[in-house]
């Protein structure tokens, strides 16, 4: 072996070792869910051995996915048909962050809320008041039920003066065969039509982070966010004093990461992987 072989080798050797210290570092895993854990309605390969390392380590781990057009309900059920069995306390969606968050910085405030149906239920069932004449506040989330009619509406509001917040910033949303539109394009089109920008508090923003340590009781440093996104699952951990790393099951690929400015902590192939290496 030559010195050049010898090298390469002690550093992929390295990496590996990285790779597995942060994984030895990290007492609670925040899971991206598409793209991460499953893909459309099928379980990746290694993600329920994955769980059982985490299990078998006395480590923790919480879902966590920006699309808030599901109840987490229909998450838990879902992750049932995949074999994956968890309960309420393990799910969390940036409609939760939203709604904490209207909670803490607009009580009593009333919201027109353009969302799916099981997404207003929600909002009815923490008592925010929803309000399609005069309301304070616009809040845009992934709205698959979006009409024109809805659309103008948000715009008019804003432009009245409504404050105008976003669940989260995904521009696409994937689904069998491709994309389709996500809040945050639904905002783009409200924003080049009132000129005003909305504050987002899904990943990759502070405001779930906070509410995830508020929730587990776990230090921020001791925080890894695993996901198929630069710009939002990584980001929100590496821009937050948390962790943040990639995996390459969904939309990143590995030459990606060179022209990104996130740069994740590590990068796994999957987190079939990550449950290997936490076992190793």
């Amino acid at each position: 072996m030559n010195l050049l072989e010898s090298g390469l080798l002690r550093k992929g050797f390295l990496m590996i070792m990285d790779k597995k210290q942060l994984l030895e570092q990290t007492d609670l895993f925040v899971l991206d869910m598409d793209g991460t854990f499953y893909l459309g309605d099928n379980i990746l390969p290694g993600a329920l051995s994955f769980i059982d390392a985490v299990n078998e380590k006395g480590k923790d781990y919480l879902f966590f996915t920006n699309n808030a057009s599901t109840r987490p309900e229909a998450y838990i059920d879902k992750l049932a048909g995949m074999g994956c069995f968890i309960t309420r306390d393990k799910i969390m969606t940036s409609g939760d962050v939203m709604i904490r968050f209207l909670k803490s910085k607009y009580p009593g405030q009333s919201v027109y809320l353009l969302g799916t149906k099981p997404l207003i239920n929600s909002f009815e069932d923490a008592g925010i008041k929803l309000d399609d004449k005069h309301p304070d506040i616009v809040v845009a989330s992934f709205d698959k039920t979006l009409t024109y009619e809805k659309l103008e509406r948000a715009c008019t509001f804003i432009r009245e003066g409504a404050a105008f917040l976003a669940t989260h910033m995904d521009i696409n949303c994937p689904v069998e065969g491709g994309f389709i539109p996500d809040c945050g394009a639904i905002c783009a089109a409200i924003s080049l039509s009132t000129g005003k920008e909305p504050r987002y508090v899904g990943k990759p923003f502070v405001e779930t982070v906070d509410m995830i340590l508020d929730k587990t009781g776990y230090n921020r440093e001791n925080v890894t966010f695993v996901g198929d996104r630069l710009y939002t699952d990584v980001a929100t951990g590496v821009n937050n004093g948390a962790r943040g790393v990639l995996v390459l099951t969904g939309e990143t690929k590995l030459s990606d990461v060179d022209a990104s400015d996130t740069k994740p902590d590590a990068i796994y192939d999957s987190i079939a992987q990550m449950g290997q290496l936490m076992l190793s």
